[in-house]
């Protein structure tokens, strides 16, 4: 099986991903590179683990993590599709087992709002690690004058968690954001149709998902 720490060393992937995020910087858009990448990759690696996946799920679903934003590198409207077609090519050409590449395109060509749907456990462990990435870092604008909503949103965030209860039986992300930069209004206009996803994706991993937001419950 080709490994997540393959996939990570991967020096061709290593440029596409930089070069995707480049993509976004000339757009404006958030960090989409490795931080981004990696951090999903540890929260679905840690949402399958917990819930008791295989380590074989664990590895697709960190892989899928860390190439689902590759398809920016073409065009960041449906960037899900073309990078599932591109980690098609990747995974096929390093030898994975098509069976495995399956899983991961599934997974990456699922994991926008607006055309993807949790069809299996990577994909909504993917769904729920992406989605939940927001965080002050991210913001890449260092003027606050200049803002747009998603800056205030991600730059109001000063701390995000994602974590499974003890009974598994919820999955909570709770946000502890600083209202002068953005309200929690600012959170729901550009995030309402993300966090549904979120409780979809965590649905089919039998789970309830909670929206906390300065320890207030919002969903």
């Amino acid at each position: 099986m080709i490994t997540f720490e393959e996939i990570k060393e991967n020096e061709d992937i290593r440029t596409y991903i930089r070069r995707a995020d480049e993509s976004l910087i000339a757009l404006g858009y958030t960090e989409h590179s490795f931080a981004h990448v990696g951090r999903v990759a540890d929260v679905a690696g840690y949402i399958l683990s917990t819930l008791g996946y295989s380590e074989h799920d664990v590895e697709l679903a960190r892989i899928a993590a860390y190439l689902h934003d590759i398809g920016n590198l073409v065009n960041r409207i449906e960037h899900s599709q073309s990078g599932a077609i591109m980690a098609f090519r990747i995974l096929d050409k390093l030898g994975m087992d098509a069976a495995d590449v399956a899983t991961v395109v599934t997974a990456i060509g699922n994991h926008d709002e607006g055309t993807g749907v949790a069809v299996n456990p990577i994909s909504a462990a993917l769904i729920l690690a992406d989605k939940s990435d927001v965080r002050r870092s991210r913001v890449r604008n260092t003027d606050e004058k200049t803002f747009d909503i998603h800056d205030r949103v991600n730059y109001s965030v000063k701390s995000s968690s994602l974590k499974i209860n003890e009974a598994h039986t919820l999955i909570k992300l709770k946000l502890s954001v600083e209202t002068r930069y953005g309200s929690i209004m600012d959170y729901f206009e550009i995030f309402l149709q993300r966090m549904i996803m979120c409780r979809k994706a965590a649905e089919t991993l039998g789970l309830e998902f909670k929206l906390i937001i300065n320890e207030q419950q919002l969903m």
